[in-house]
């Protein structure tokens, strides 16, 4: 009898499966995708605070690009396009999101946090449309730039009505 369970077909100690589920953030129930956001969170104050935000938004970069990989990779390892423990791009979108924030205070740490998932979770136009129809690494990668780039925009009006 074949498993058809997709996380029996990946494996931690596999590099490519350990970061596309997050470093195992994703494997967290219920809701994968906080668990991993908040894992990314946690990660990108850190690496955010060692590196200043040019380097950042360029690690943010080449982790948008390795993630395409990533997850198309781990996806077809799995058989299931986009199965929740596939935390990788949550990862990117917090990054982006933080790498956006006047300071790491912890009320602009969690706004970032928050404002990434309502979007991520509510997908409105276009995301939900390149969610449902782009079924490949980029696709996956790609909904969670754009619900990052809505929370930016957010955290930008905020400052803004902050002066």
């Amino acid at each position: 009898m074949t498993e058809n369970n997709p996380l029996k077909k990946i494996s931690l100690l596999n590099p490519i499966h350990l970061l596309a589920v997050g470093f195992g953030s994703g494997l967290i129930h219920p809701a994968p995708g906080t668990w991993g956001s908040l894992a990314g969170t946690i990660l990108g104050v850190i690496l955010l605070s060692l590196l200043g935000v040019k380097i950042f938004l360029i690690f943010t970069a080449l982790c948008f690009l390795l993630g395409c990989y990533l997850c198309q990779k781990t996806t077809a390892d799995m058989g299931v396009h986009d199965h929740g423990s596939i935390v990788w791009d949550e990862f990117v979108g917090v990054f982006i999101v933080l790498a956006a924030i006047p300071s790491l205070s912890w009320q602009w740490i969690l706004a970032a946090f928050a404002l990434f998932r309502f979007f991520d979770i509510l997908k409105p136009f276009p995301i939900r449309y390149f969610d449902e129809k782009l079924e490949n690494g980029f696709g996956i990668m790609i909904d969670d730039v754009l619900a990052a780039i809505y929370a930016v925009i957010v955290v930008f009006a905020i400052q803004y009505w902050m002066l």
